[in-house]
């Protein structure tokens, strides 16, 4: 790291140094002052650099690193800015358990729009995680994969059809650097996969204080197929996937092993790195030498190192795999470590004794961990419910399921004209106590002039930057000229705006909100109406899903509203932060009870936007009748007519609630009833949906649930 830092530092004339080590630490993307710090030297050619600071100083002409050495007001940020970062690395470390630290598994990491190794909610909630726990200075590991070519890239056609990309990430420009061992040479793990082994090398990111490793098998010695494993994020084939978790898991545990890294504890996030107690087990067994054990007591031995969080009850998101395909890519892995191959079936079924059921990793999971939880008290509910075969003597009221709730990163996702607004009530340093409801209660100190204003300015952000978005959009996917110019002035800053912008599976219901077009065509077509942004992928092999999608565009066009509802292509980290900013509705339309838990509503709740969205998921426990809309959350046996009952209350509260209180302004012309719910939903989520609340219950109620 420090090598790396040097060759940048050399590029940049001396007043500017500081910027190299700040650009290979994400800690700038949530430090007040940062991002900005950046786009003062250049903000087109930092917009165009992806917003990765290393690609961005690597390829700033000379002239304009000269030019931004003698601007004394950017020197002076950049000061500013380093100061801060780096009174924040000179924390002492608070150590979780005390022997070792915690080394938390994922798939996937959505740290910032340049780094991309994420897909969506998954990964945007892991970056989170590694983000509070570097503010609260924790001693925590993580582990992922370093996908060359990340998740897809979004482009859709004139048909509304989606068709997918990928761009491949040139590591030379990336704030990451290779782990060396002692000998200089590349870090490098083997995992055995299909018939051979596959070798990886270990990157480093640094996420504030908390160190990111990623592993990556585009090695010269691998065959092209082996180099595919860590190519692209969720991989259509289930062998590569296979060959993804087994990297993850097992070979995650030997390069932290390699590293000199004994983590006390590993948080498996999801059942991707389920493959990591084995790894454990393996070891276990050999250490036991001659004592032949089974799989189940060598479980049973390591049990106590893991945890594990489910996040979804929807099959897709727990994989399972014909035997003869799983051990066709896991067989020799599973041989080499000693374990039974007989023995780790049954262990990844649901029904351990039915050898025709296909295998899991979140079976496989639950069985290796001391603890399970589900992301949020709802989703506790689903998930005993749905696991409780797994303990078939257990009353369902007592299978060992629990819940932590999902948060999100407040100086992440809370805009800074919201951040400035709540310091000059709540305090210089209350971000510190974010999770405190009691700091909450200043809202009501802030006059409507003030956060109305504030809120308005949001609203007006995201529509320039909707503006200059969707004439793209339209051009690149071939629509007129004249249709594309007209985008320039699409949208209106005063109008009320809602977003509905999610992963694009078929449980999160887009479709719902045309279910009557007529009716929503008086909604939004008036002086007075609504405008509404759409937004999601479909995963390439999901073709329900894409077929939603074009539905949706067929007949958007038919509501002749061509500006009042838009479909923003490529949803991902770079447009959500002004996405849920500047919404004043943020609306959420599962199908009970498929959503786990969900966060983008938490991050328009923080910003001042109002949530609309069906009782499922966070939003059972952030609903309290005052801080936004709530449509009935109960399961009906027949979809067509649940879709009924929800889409009718969707436009009833529409109609009757939300856009008469938007529009109900007072002589200052201000919609003071609208700002109370703004305050009680502030109020009330600001607390309760924070990370600092999230990590806190992880520490205490998983981590050391004996303290």
């Amino acid at each position: 790291m420090r090598r790396a830092i040097d060759r940048l530092a050399r590029r940049l004339p001396e007043p500017l140094e500081d910027l190299a080590w700040i650009s290979y630490n994400y800690l700038w993307s949530w430090t007040p002052g940062g991002s900005e710090l950046f786009r003062s030297i250049d903000a087109y050619r930092f917009m165009v650099a992806g917003e990765n600071p290393v690609r961005f100083l690597l390829n700033l002409p000379e002239r304009d690193l000269l030019r931004a050495a003698t601007d004394r007001d950017l020197l002076d940020q950049l000061q500013r800015v380093a100061q801060v970062i780096d009174a924040d690395l000179q924390r002492p470390t608070q150590r979780v358990l005390s022997n070792g630290p915690v080394a938390f598994f994922c798939a996937e990491f959505g740290v910032h729009q340049s780094l991309p190794v994420y897909s969506g909610g998954l990964g945007v909630l892991a970056g989170d995680l590694l983000k509070e726990m570097s503010d609260q200075a924790l001693d925590v590991v993580a582990v992922g994969l370093l996908y060359r070519r990340g998740y897809l890239h979004q482009r859709m056609s004139l048909e509304g059809w989606q068709h997918e990309y990928w761009l491949e990430a040139n590591t030379d420009l990336l704030p990451a650097v290779r782990v060396r061992g002692a000998d200089g040479l590349p870090l490098r793990v083997t995992v055995p996969v299909w018939d051979g082994e596959l070798a990886a090398h270990v990157w480093r990111v640094d996420v504030g204080r908390t160190p990111l490793y990623l592993l990556d098998a585009e090695l010269a010695e691998n065959n092209p197929l082996e180099r595919w494993v860590t190519a692209r994020l969720y991989e259509g084939s289930p062998e590569i996937r296979l060959a993804q978790y087994a990297l993850l898991g097992i070979g995650g545990v030997r390069a932290l092993d390699a590293m000199g890294i004994s983590p006390a504890l590993f948080h498996l996030n999801e059942g991707h790195p389920a493959l990591a107690p084995l790894e454990i087990a393996s070891r276990t067994s050999s250490e036991l030498a001659g004592d032949r054990l089974g799989l189940e007591k060598l479980l049973d031995i390591g049990r106590d190192r893991f945890v594990f969080t489910t996040h979804t009850p929807v099959p897709a998101g727990n994989e399972t795999y014909d035997p003869d395909v799983f051990f066709s890519v896991l067989g020799r892995s599973v041989d080499q470590m000693g374990l039974s191959r007989d023995e780790l079936s049954s262990a990844s079924r649901v029904d351990a004794a039915a050898t025709t059921e296909p295998l899991g990793l979140s079976p496989l999971a639950i069985r290796s961990a001391r603890s399970t939880n589900a992301v949020s008290k709802r989703h506790g509910e689903v998930a005993r419910t749905m696991w409780s075969p797994l303990f078939p003597t257990v009353k369902l009221d007592d299978v060992p399921i629990t819940h932590v709730t999902n948060a999100v990163h407040l100086p992440t996702w809370m805009a800074p004209d919201m951040r400035d607004l709540l310091t000059k009530f709540f305090g210089a340093d209350w971000e510190l106590h974010a999770n405190d409801p009691g700091l909450w209660s200043h809202v009501d100190e802030i006059p409507d002039v003030e956060l109305w204003r504030a809120r308005c300015d949001l609203r007006l952000q995201l529509v320039e930057m909707l503006r200059s978005r969707i004439v793209v959009d339209r051009l690149a996917r071939g629509e007129d000229v004249a249709l594309a110019e007209s985008a320039f002035s699409a949208f209106d800053p005063t109008h009320l705006t809602i977003g509905f912008a999610r992963r694009l599976a078929t449980y999160k219901r887009l479709d719902l909100l045309f279910h009557d077009v007529e009716r929503l065509h008086g909604i939004i077509d008036h002086d007075q109406g609504v405008q509404i942004i759409l937004a999601g992928k479909a995963h390439p092999l999901d073709y329900e899903a894409k077929s939603v999608a074009k539905n949706v565009f067929v007949v958007k066009r038919g509501l002749e509203t061509t500006n009042r509802v838009v479909f923003l292509e490529d949803y991902d980290l770079r447009v959500a932060p002004q996405l849920v900013a500047g919404c004043d509705v943020w609306l959420n339309l599962p199908r009970p009870p498929f959503e786990a838990s969900g966060t983008s509503g938490m991050k328009s709740a923080l910003n001042g936007g109002l949530n609309l969205s069906v009782l499922d998921g966070w939003w059972c426990e952030g609903y309290n009748g005052r801080n936004g809309w709530a449509i009935d959350g109960s399961t009906v046996d027949d979809p067509e007519a649940q879709d009924e009952r929800d889409a009718t209350a969707l436009y009833e509260l529409l109609e009757s609630e939300v856009k008469p209180l938007f529009y109900s302004r007072d002589a200052n012309g201000v919609p003071a009833l609208w700002l109370a719910r703004v305050r009680e939903s502030l109020r009330s989520l600001g607390p309760q949906f924070s990370s600092a609340r999230m990590v806190n219950d992880y520490v205490n109620q998983v981590y050391r649930p004996s303290h």
